[in-house]
C-alpha cells in the first residue's frame, strides 16, 4: 500500500520548510488532497512529481 504523508513529513522529505509544502498545496503547485482541514500526499506521487521537475538532461538518470 502507499504511504499517505502530512505536510511536515513530505517537508522532511524532500528537505523543504512545512511551510512552503502548504502554500504549493493551497495553490496547487504539489498534489494533495485536503481531507478536512488537513492535507496528505501520496509518496509515490510526490516522487512522481518530484522527478518531473528535473531538468530533462538528467532524465536518464531517474528511475522509471
Amino acid at each position: 500500500m502507499d504511504e499517505i504523508m502530512t505536510i511536515e513529513e513530505v517537508a522532511k522529505y524532500i528537505k523543504l520548510k512545512p511551510q512552503t509544502i502548504y502554500t504549493w498545496a493551497q495553490n496547487g503547485t504539489i498534489p494533495a488532497a485536503k481531507l478536512g482541514k488537513e492535507w496528505r500526499f501520496k509518496k509515490s506521487v510526490v516522487d512522481k512529481w518530484f522527478n518531473q521537475h528535473f531538468d530533462q538532461k538528467f532524465a536518464e538518470y531517474l528511475e522509471k
